[in-house]
């Protein structure tokens, strides 16, 4: 989706219906296409109702809980917090390094996996933005993972176990306080976490502006075009 809509439901609509009209036209079943939205509240609607139009949403720039809590009430297909992101956030913050299951990415991701499995939602966990391996041992048993080739080439290298670290069946057991993430709970924890609010406003500025670069580059290719004149 064009990061600059996503604030704004109607327009994010707009544009993945018609993101999937093109598909459709090809022959391309909705079915076999995810919707990438950013996890704003007003992008957390629109895929609510999108799923309910059987087009399928991955919520992305995703980095709270309550963002993970909102995503899943919405009954999206998938969400893929940003591992990384998050580490590079309190890195920064603190001047800290951190290791294995003291990542932050590591841990927000294993709270927002074990909420879901205790309280049996269907909406997928995709950890993504993963900085090294460390990252994706400690995950091992998340329902998905994206993992850059140079990470992988790493893992393959490697022989030795690698233990199951997310299990739902451990979680069901696990004392979770549940939540319900209205607008106005959404609103107050996400300006309470620093990092989520940065994060989120950071991705959505920069996927702007890169955009904006891309149909700048467009816009003076198509005016170098001379047109070619009939023979």
């Amino acid at each position: 989706m064009d990061a600059r809509v996503s604030y704004d439901t109607e327009k994010t609509l707009k544009q993945a219906r018609d993101i999937i009209a093109l598909y459709e036209q090809q022959g391309v079943s909705r079915e076999r296409v995810l919707i990438k939205v950013a996890s704003t509240w007003a992008g957390i609607r629109a895929a609510e109702q999108l799923e309910k139009e059987g087009i399928h949403c991955n919520l992305t720039l995703l980095f709270g809980i309550h963002q993970a809590i909102a995503c899943a009430e919405a009954k999206v297909t998938l969400i893929s917090p940003f591992v990384g992101r998050i580490l590079d956030w309190y890195k920064k913050d603190t001047g800290k390094d951190y290791q294995g299951a003291d990542d932050p990415g590591v841990q927000s991701v294993t709270n927002i996996y074990n909420y879901f499995k205790k309280y049996g939602y269907k909406t997928q966990v995709m950890g993504a933005s993963f900085r090294n391996t460390g990252e994706i041992r400690e995950l091992a048993g998340c329902d998905l993972l994206t993992i850059a080739p140079k990470l992988l080439e790493e893992l393959e290298a490697t022989q030795e176990e690698l233990p199951r670290k997310l299990d739902p069946e451990k979680a069901k057991s696990m004392q979770i306080e549940k939540l319900h993430m209205d607008e106005a709970t959404f609103e107050k924890m996400h300006a309470a976490d620093r990092m989520a609010h940065d994060k989120l406003k950071e991705g959505i500025e920069g996927f702007s502006k890169s955009l904006e670069e891309l149909e700048h580059l467009l816009a003076q290719r198509v005016a170098e075009l001379k047109p070619v004149g009939a023979r």
